[in-house]
């Protein structure tokens, strides 16, 4: 019988599906996983949630019922949903699109967030929340003018988060998952050039082999959140540490 809990967005493809088949390995944890795709997976410690995190007044409104009451042991948030959105220079992005991202990559983490904390906040639980970040919340990319400013302000956050907290039992990360052969690179390759000066370097990564593989940025994640007293630090980055 599951003992501990994970909640997670953005679990339908990509590094979000490959953490949730890490966890599914765990037989210890309760999963409840929304994304705008249901995987109708029969499993009975999964509780898959269709739910457009572009919809906030949808993700309010549901917001009561993601969060169970429960004895758990350990309960953790990955907020990895995200959208790299439109790739284009500042002054020819689209409104309706840039709303979504910001929506997506920043409001709908903030909600889930907030309402995590104050859901859990007096049970006695190791509490982790970490929000999905991107080497772009610190490095200014041409043609991402909204993801890395999504990603930007979801980091300070989580760090605000943390600097809040007085609870021990509460963790918070902004973790970046470096370059991760995920449908998103996809789109970023096949971005105009004129548009995204950077697509040859984008290129060469998956031709070169550069590209982590979801798998192997998921068991990192899982590392991460099942050892955390070895990264006190809130911000970071896979890439700067390796595991068995």
């Amino acid at each position: 019988m599951a003992t501990s809990l994970l909640i997670i967005t953005g679990h339908s493809q990509g590094l979000g599906r490959a953490i949730l088949n890490k966890y599914l390995e765990n037989d210890d944890f309760e999963i409840i996983a929304i994304s705008r795709t249901s995987l109708k997976l029969d499993l009975p410690r999964l509780t898959d949630i269709s739910l457009d995190l572009g919809m906030l007044e949808v993700l309010e409104s549901a917001l009561a019922s993601i969060f169970p009451s429960g004895d758990f042991k350990r309960i953790h948030l990955i907020n990895n949903a995200g959208w790299i959105g439109e790739i284009k220079p500042i002054g020819r992005l689209g409104v309706k699109k840039l709303k979504v991202q910001v929506n997506v990559n920043l409001l709908a983490p903030m909600y889930l967030t907030n309402a995590f904390i104050a859901a859990y906040r007096d049970a006695t639980s190791k509490k982790i929340v970490c929000n999905i970040s991107s080497g772009a919340a610190s490095k200014p990319v041409e043609g991402w003018g909204g993801y890395c400013s999504t990603k930007a302000a979801l980091a300070m956050f989580t760090q605000v988060a943390d600097k809040e907290s007085n609870d021990p039992a509460f963790k918070f990360y902004s973790l970046a998952p470096g370059i991760v052969d995920t449908p998103m690179q996809g789109d970023i390759r096949s971005t105009e050039l004129a548009d995204f000066p950077d697509q040859g370097k984008f290129l060469a990564y998956k031709n070169n082999g550069d590209l982590s593989t979801p798998e192997e940025v998921a068991s990192k994640i899982f590392y991460l959140l099942e050892n955390d007293a070895e990264f006190d630090d809130v911000i970071q980055d896979v890439r700067n540490f390796k595991i068995d």
